[in-house]
């Protein structure tokens, strides 16, 4: 089942110290998540973090839900009628999404095509020296 469409909403009482306040929160939808993905060129990586503050930045609000952001990644990556490089999507440490098609096996497989290198010492895989390929949406 996809997640609705992008939703704006209160920020709920229990969640205002982690959004910084009152205000609004979008509750992003597949959609517009993947248009997003859709503008990260090869060889460049983008964190959820990075996703989440361009979605607050561009529906001028206060935050962007973390969780319904990352439900929205899953519909996208789950999704093979949709032609979008959500493997260039990852955790705000550089590690991987076990929960992409394939695990964090094909994830580093998708990035080694574009030429990143993944370190599998720790106990989830990262990109290494990922913070010199994060793409600026500015």
């Amino acid at each position: 089942m996809e997640p609705p469409e992008d939703q704006i909403i209160d920020i709920p009482k229990e969640r205002l110290k982690f959004f910084g306040g009152p205000g609004k929160m979008l509750l992003p939808g597949p959609a517009t998540v993947a248009a997003l993905i859709t503008k990260i060129p090869e060889h460049k990586l983008v964190t959820t973090n990075q996703l989440c503050q361009e979605l607050t930045d561009q529906f001028k609000v206060r935050g962007t839900c973390p969780v319904t952001t990352q439900l929205a990644l899953q519909a996208v990556a789950n999704d093979g009628t949709r032609q979008v490089p959500y493997w260039r999507v990852i955790k705000g440490t550089g590690g991987l999404f076990s929960r992409f098609p394939g695990g964090v096996e094909a994830q580093a497989d998708l990035l080694k095509k574009e030429g990143f290198a993944v370190d599998r010492k720790g106990k989830m895989p990262k990109v290494k020296d990922f913070q010199q390929s994060l793409v600026s949406f500015r």
